[in-house]
């Protein structure tokens, strides 16, 4: 009886019918779709978006050349080289993030001691040539002087849940 049963809603084409009536029911439901450029959709403070490095108030770079950031990506998507200054102090000559490699998991951003490395809400961006996956320093500095006020509200906001 089960074979028989089988049979006809193969040859009757069952499965097909089942979700023509699924989508007939949805068909005439109000849509929910968002109108992306125009609209946007709530976004989590703790969103991670592109990568930004931060500067002191002053202007000078936050990063440290700790190379922690480097150490903790599981993707190995960070690449730092460091030099000492006339000063004593190190800082980064060559700080570069592979995008395509990169799994914005947040650990680089964890792992640094004085918050220069982050990961924005900006996830507007998109690449047209090869080679644009990679942000060097300039890039991340540029990033990160364009939404500083945005990283730094963040920031304030975060420091609140804890």
């Amino acid at each position: 009886m089960r074979r028989l049963l089988q049979v006809i809603k193969n040859f009757s084409l069952w499965d097909l019918l089942v979700g023509l009536g699924l989508t007939g029911r949805y068909f005439f439901k109000r849509k929910v779709t968002v109108q992306y450029p125009e609209e946007k959709t709530p976004m989590s403070p703790r969103f991670r978006g592109i990568h930004a490095l931060r500067r002191y108030a002053n202007g000078e770079e936050r990063c440290i050349a700790c190379k922690l950031c480097e150490a903790v990506c599981p993707a190995l998507a960070i690449t730092i080289e460091a030099e000492p200054r006339e000063d004593g102090s190190r800082r980064t000559t060559l700080y570069d993030i592979d995008l395509f490699k990169c799994v914005y998991c947040g650990l680089c951003e964890e792992a640094c001691p004085v918050d220069a490395v982050v990961l924005t809400r900006n996830h507007d961006y998109h690449f047209e040539k090869r080679g644009e996956n990679i942000l060097t320093k300039e890039k991340l500095l540029a990033i990160g002087d364009k939404y500083e006020a945005q990283i730094a509200a963040d920031r304030a906001e975060d420091a609140e849940y804890r």
